[in-house]
């Protein structure tokens, strides 16, 4: 006998688009990590120069051949370096402006924080194209830390949004009662401050590390002789041979970005809860 219940058809209706919520999600997943898959499967391939499918054979040598290429660990060596100062320098710049929107309220507030977002919304080839009309304005030469100040510009975006987020749910009132307790500003800056905004930094300093550790677009305007990994890996697509120790690189890339991303996306939801 069929069920006359006014709740029964709701049900059925509820489980059926339960069903395709999943399945939509699950496609949009397989779309998104499939390409990923076939970088990590052609890793192991025995075909040197071309990908087939199936893979003709499965082996590690490439991530031996990887490991002694001394031009890929000096491409990430760079990598690392950049990175690093980017995101050191980033933590610093990022902070202040932060703590200068955050805590204080002046005619233009809302335009500075506008600019300061705005490198990470425009696209990189004009950021890059920007750059390298200064630095060849200014007479600078291409090195290192041209790379530097080019990622900096927009990894100062990550800490900026994340510190300004943390400022604006913390109470003022733990600064005051320092002040009136008798700290000078950078005494209230290191005991209250600073340990108070710990976590948004080291949340927007693995976001910043990751974003600038995987850079092409502003690192080919603003490099030099030196390549970083990303760049070492678009250089080798053009090569026929050994394709798969670029694949062994890219893993590795991906690992290495992936767990900051991750952490950052924790400590964030952390701070949120």
């Amino acid at each position: 006998m069929r069920s006359n219940q006014p709740g029964s058809g709701q049900t059925g209706a509820g489980a059926g688009s339960g069903l395709g919520l999943k399945l939509g999600a699950a496609g949009v997943l397989f779309f998104l990590y499939f390409p990923f898959g076939i970088i990590l499967l052609y890793t192991f391939t025995t075909e040197d120069s071309a990908y087939t499918f199936p893979p003709p054979g499965l082996t590690l040598n490439w991530f031996s051949v990887a490991w002694h290429r001394r031009d890929l660990w000096q491409a990430l060596g760079t990598s690392l370096q950049v990175a690093s100062l980017a995101t050191a320098l980033a933590l610093v710049l990022g902070t202040m402006a932060a703590l200068a929107v955050g805590r204080r309220q002046f005619f233009g507030q809302e335009t500075i924080s506008f600019l300061v977002l705005l490198p990470i919304a425009l696209p990189g080839i004009v950021t890059g194209i920007a750059l390298r009309s200064a630095i060849d304005l200014l007479g600078i030469p291409f090195s290192l830390w041209t790379m530097v100040v080019g990622h900096a510009t927009f990894c100062i975006v990550l800490v900026y949004n994340n510190v300004l987020a943390r400022l604006r749910r913390t109470s003022r009132s733990l600064t005051e009662a320092s002040m009136d307790l008798g700290a000078d500003g950078l005494q209230t800056f290191r005991y209250i401050t600073l340990p108070t905004l710990a976590t948004a930094l080291f949340a927007g300093g693995l976001l910043a590390f990751a974003l600038s550790f995987d850079e092409v677009i502003v690192t080919v305007f603003t490099s030099g002789q030196q390549a970083t990994l990303p760049i070492w890996i678009l250089d080798q697509l053009t090569r026929p041979r050994q394709r798969p120790v670029t694949n062994v690189a890219a893993v590795f890339v991906i690992a290495l970005t992936v767990g900051p991303i991750l952490l950052a996306n924790w400590l964030t939801r952390r701070l949120e809860s």
